[in-house]
């Protein structure tokens, strides 16, 4: 189990990549769009750096959805590894079928 510090990090991660969403895509697509001068580009960059760090969407992370883990999640069930693997044995995952393993 993940200490709970962590996931309500992670929580806070999300929600402020929610509120920063829609400032970082319309920052995004000035600079595609827009056939602008170097120095109107960089002004838009800066623009783009000055929303805090924990709102990037590259700094969040899958967790297991029962124990909070960040490592060896499946995207298709989100759930780690090895209880993916208890909930496939107890046939409680329909579709998914036990292989040796």
């Amino acid at each position: 189990m993940a200490k709970k510090s962590l996931i309500q990090r992670e929580y806070k991660r999300q929600k402020l990549e929610e509120k920063y969403r829609l400032i970082r895509r319309s920052l995004k697509n000035q600079i595609k769009v827009s056939s602008l001068s170097t120095q109107k580009t960089r002004e838009i960059q800066r623009k783009l750096q000055s929303p805090p760090r924990n709102s990037a969407p590259i700094r969040l992370h899958r967790r297991c959805l029962v124990t909070g883990r960040p490592r060896a999640n499946y995207r298709d069930f989100g759930l780690s590894g090895h209880i993916l693997r208890k909930m496939v044995h107890a046939c409680l995952l329909p579709g998914a079928t036990k292989s040796s393993w």
